[in-house]
């Protein structure tokens, strides 16, 4: 049997095949991770940026605008007509939750089923719970900074 020519493979060889099985097993499993969290911060993020541009057209409008939950979804009230070319802003009415099993309630102010989101460039603090499943986000404003995913107790 001649020396130079051995069969089979050498430990380093090995080594990397094992490396990259671990990495695809890796990446399959982020990819397949339940994503109700991911799904319920989407759905904060939209409603922080939808609640911020309702304010933000009830100070430049002088007009008082009203967020509140509904079966299916949430709602403005108050909010002036969309123009053409006016782009993505929240319109008067329904919208739905992106995920059909969002839940909403106003924790603050105290016993509110509604927000009030000016005219005022001043309103009161104001928290909103979203839960999706066994996930729960809270959504905050301090009255004057914009609303954001809250890590802080009230």
């Amino acid at each position: 049997m001649p020396r130079g020519h051995s069969r089979g493979f050498t430990l380093l060889e090995l080594m990397v095949v094992v490396a990259i099985i671990a990495m695809a097993t890796a990446a399959v499993t982020f990819a397949l991770r339940d994503d109700s969290g991911t799904r319920l911060e989407r759905e904060a993020l939209r409603l922080s940026a939808m609640l911020e541009s309702a304010r933000a057209q009830s100070l430049t409008s002088g007009l008082p605008v009203v967020w509140r939950v509904r079966p299916q979804g949430f709602e403005f009230i108050g909010l002036p007509r969309a123009r053409a070319g006016d782009g993505p802003t929240p319109s008067e009415g329904a919208h739905q939750w992106l995920n059909a099993d969002t839940a909403a309630l106003v924790l603050q102010p105290p016993g509110a089923t509604a927000l009030v989101l000016g005219p005022e460039p001043l309103i009161p603090a104001q928290r909103i719970a979203l839960g999706l499943g066994d996930r729960r986000l809270v959504l905050a404003t301090d009255g004057l900074g914009p609303f954001r995913v809250a890590t802080d107790t009230p």
